[in-house]
């Protein structure tokens, strides 16, 4: 069995000692309606709602509810759902086709006005006719885009996906409030035809239309940050004014959750206003054996980086580089089609952007117990402090003995790696630490294996 580098497995042991237990209960019954749409949700990815037909319609519902944060407050929320779907925080992920005719409907139950836009996308219509900003009888600017009415009035917006990657979708009126306030989702084009030279026949595992973007499907993630200042959301609970003068963040969340949440399934049952967690799980890369091989694997992983905050997040995944092959929607090359992706360690995101990155997890030094071992003294056990997540010994897939009375929530010999906000008061939940938007890689044995 193929091993992975030990001084890795020593970085993850340091990381984890100490961190908070989670449990990952079975997916729960999914709460989104499926009128139009019809929704993926596995364990862990990107969980689409898409629909099939050529030029997808969806419907967007403003909503108020609350959501779960770990230093167990609760929080007054707006947010995006999908058609009659109770409330849900972030909106849906809308997933569709380069090409395609995409409307999407707002329903507006607020009491004020709402809207979306779509930064990115060009020659957006509204109600038939091209979006433009709305200002009053005085001339004063009140909303980026149209509005659908406060009270139960409807928008209907258009246009044509013209390029693939990943977007925003988010409100244009008073997007100070709004935004902040919870209406924002993300929107991923994916390629219509398989690129020049791409080995994999499906389209939809490319980024762009390079063969050089392909990713393995089932290794698609999202990452989409996001902060709240809890004064702001009491105002708007109570009827207050959004006072950006006293705006402060305190809590920071990774696909609408925090940590220990974050880690959790999709559609966990303890947070049925908070979808999507942000769990990465991956084999280890190998592309030298024959395709018949159940070891060989030979694409990457694939992680969507999103801000909706007002600072930059310098995210930063622990133990590996990423290959930044896109931004807001755009692949990295030249007029030419010259590749102009580039290595990163941290993923420095500003507000309204997105960066695509796909990377790699593969055995570099060989590493075999009997004839590449580990080139140190391990430790005793006695003397070793030790993560919930460490297997006991430091080889992928060979779990070693750990203490006695020990509580291990490794599996099968899988590897943790830790990733998160690096900018550090970012990971607090109101100064509670080692929360807010922090993640895990989960390495996988090779195949086959017995991992559940």
């Amino acid at each position: 069995m193929r091993k992975l580098n030990a001084k890795w497995v020593w970085l993850g042991l340091v990381l984890v000692a100490g961190m908070l237990s989670f449990s990952s209960a079975a997916q729960a019954t999914k709460t989104q309606t499926e009128v139009q749409t019809t929704t993926s949700a596995n364990a862990t990815g990107i969980v689409c709602t898409s629909d099939a037909s050529p030029n997808p319609t969806f419907t967007l519902t403003t909503k108020t509810g609350y959501i779960n944060l770990p230093d167990g407050n609760t929080m007054f929320m707006w947010g995006y759902s999908e058609g009659s779907s109770p409330f849900q925080h972030p909106g849906p992920v809308l997933c569709v086709n380069q090409g395609d005719t995409v409307t999407i409907i707002l329903q507006n139950t607020l009491n004020e006005a709402a809207s979306v836009m779509f930064p990115g996308q060009e020659n957006v219509l509204a109600n038939g006719v091209p979006a433009e900003p709305q200002f009053d009888g005085g001339g004063a600017l009140t909303s980026l885009t149209n509005v659908a009415a406060a009270n139960g009035g409807s928008m209907t917006y258009s246009f044509v996906a013209t390029e693939p990657g990943t977007y925003l979708y988010e409100s244009g009126t008073n997007p100070v409030k709004q935004v902040g306030m919870g209406l924002f989702g993300a929107l991923i084009v994916r390629p219509s035809s398989v690129p020049v030279g791409g080995t994999d026949p499906n389209p939809a595992h490319y980024a762009y239309n390079r063969s050089d973007s392909v990713f393995t499907a089932s290794e698609e993630f999202m990452v989409l940050l996001s902060e709240i200042d809890p004064y702001q959301h009491q105002a708007a609970e109570n009827g207050l004014p959004y006072n950006l003068n006293n705006y402060k963040a305190r809590y920071w969340l990774i696909n609408g959750r925090g940590f220990p949440d974050s880690i959790a399934d999709n559609y966990t049952s303890w947070l049925p206003t908070q979808p999507y967690g942000a769990l990465a799980r991956i084999h280890e890369f190998n592309d030298t054996l024959p395709p018949s091989d159940p070891n060989y694997h030979p694409y990457p992983g694939m992680i969507r980086y999103l801000n909706v905050g007002t600072e930059e997040y310098p995210f930063h995944p622990h133990g590996n580089n990423g290959l930044v092959i896109g931004r807001d929607g755009r692949s990295l090359e030249g007029t030419a089609g010259e590749d102009l992706s580039f290595e990163k360690f941290a993923i420095n995101i500003g507000p309204g952007q997105t960066w695509d990155v796909i990377f790699k997890w593969y055995d570099a030094e060989q590493y075999d117990e009997t004839t590449n071992p580990v080139p140190v003294t391990v430790p005793q056990i006695p003397n070793m402090v030790y993560g919930q997540f460490y297997s006991g010994g430091p080889y992928l897939g060979v779990p070693g003995t750990i203490p006695t009375g020990g509580e291990g929530l490794n599996q099968c010999g899988e590897y943790y790696i830790i990733s998160h906000n690096h900018a550090l008061y970012q990971i607090t939940s109101w100064g509670v630490n080692m929360t807010g938007p922090i993640t895990y890689l989960r390495i996988d044995p090779p195949e086959p294996n017995n991992c559940p």
